[in-house]
């Protein structure tokens, strides 16, 4: 069993902790680290290489596990001693922290969070590679994408702080306008190769 580093936003971050996030797509990157995986998704592409290229997923195979990597801030241990780290992801509207005095603090990017400071572990339980718009309902669902709360059946992408969300009649749609939040207009378009990280939520720090 290894153990890698993942990177998530904190709407993601809010999915993992409901219980709403079993998937995660990442694009593929071809390198020369990997030339094996360039020649396995090279047209044409039958069945068995994309099963091949698998095996060459950056992010593990499974039963490895994944520690979460999330915006985050140091606290002083002055103003409230018991926590000694804070989560972005906790407050909808990021750029202050939740206690009773509203004191602004700056948040580390995700990227340099340490292992000791993350709260969220993730088992790895199935990894494949495919296009980005074969994502399936079902799958668009397992991405942490959710059902507005108004009982029009729509769906939204992301509950970011202070935007406005547009509704989706489904949950695939949702998710495209998600993946072009994410990595820019047209993202979704390009139909990139994409890893697709199925697990399970191990543990957090709060216990759930």
């Amino acid at each position: 069993m290894r153990e890698r580093p993942i990177l998530f936003s904190s709407p993601m971050v809010r999915a993992l902790l409901a219980g709403n996030k079993t998937q995660t797509r990442r694009a593929v990157q071809m390198t020369h680290r990997t030339p094996g995986l360039a020649a396995c998704l090279a047209p044409p592409v039958g069945a068995l290489r994309p099963r091949v290229a698998a095996e060459l997923c950056p992010y593990g195979q499974p039963g490895d596990q994944l520690w979460v990597r999330e915006a985050f801030a140091r606290i002083d241990g002055q103003s409230r001693p018991w926590i000694e780290t804070d989560y972005k992801a906790t407050y909808k509207h990021g750029d202050r922290l939740g206690d009773s005095l509203g004191i602004r603090k700056k948040w580390t990017p995700s990227i340099h969070m340490p292992r000791h400071a993350s709260r969220i572990t993730l088992e790895i339980t199935g990894v494949r590679v495919e296009r980005l718009q074969d994502i399936s309902e079902a799958d668009a669902i397992a991405e942490g994408v959710r059902q507005m709360r108004d009982g029009s059946g729509c769906w939204v992408g992301s509950d970011g702080p202070g935007s406005l969300v547009t509704p989706w009649l489904t949950a695939r749609d949702a998710y495209a306008d998600l993946w072009d939040q994410i990595n820019g207009q047209g993202a979704w378009a390009a139909n990139p190769w994409v890893w697709v990280v199925e697990f399970n939520h191990q543990r957090s720090a709060d216990g759930h």
